[in-house]
């Protein structure tokens, strides 16, 4: 009884931040909103060998491959439920991705795509920020929907793609 007595007579300290320093008012405002994660991007040395492992061996929706010229590389969309990973493979030898390959032989991350809700305004703000873009307008990513690619030394080391929601 002298345990429950002291469990009941203790209460939890509960402790609240003031309002200066919420972390809502810490966020400037601003013109897009960031949205949800729409995909993580894969590359891979052989296509096939990592679609048969989300397919066969996984169970994953797996989508056909599409040919994307303008950004040099072959996509395939692994379908998630809360989102989707982009298996990227080189297409052409200017190709991004056979770059990335060259330095990293067995494939890897490669970069995280994010939705918009205004990929102008983003990109606006964005350079005001001081955060290198990619191109100088977006471009028309594997959804059909305009995308911007951020440089990853403004970004912690990661590539972010920003796709219009």
């Amino acid at each position: 009884s002298g345990l429950l007595t002291r469990l009941q007579t203790s209460a939890p300290t509960i402790r609240t931040l003031p309002s200066s320093n919420s972390f809502s008012q810490n966020i400037p405002s601003c013109l897009w909103k960031l949205g949800r994660l729409n995909h993580v991007a894969i590359a891979v040395p052989d296509l096939e060998k990592a679609q048969s492992l989300y397919k066969d061996v996984l169970g994953a929706q797996v989508s056909k491959t599409v040919a994307l010229p303008e950004h040099g590389v072959y996509t395939v969309f692994v379908e998630l439920g809360n989102t989707k990973l982009e298996l990227l493979h080189p297409l052409g030898e200017k190709s991004p991705i056979a770059s990335f390959l060259q330095k990293n032989k067995t494939g890897g991350m490669h970069h995280i795509c994010i939705e918009v809700d205004d990929i102008k305004a983003a990109m606006t703000e964005l350079k005001k920020k001081k955060i290198r873009i990619l191109s100088d307008e977006p471009k028309i990513g594997a959804h059909g929907k305009p995308v911007i690619f951020l440089h990853p030394k403004d970004c912690h080391g990661v590539l972010v793609e920003l796709e219009q929601a």
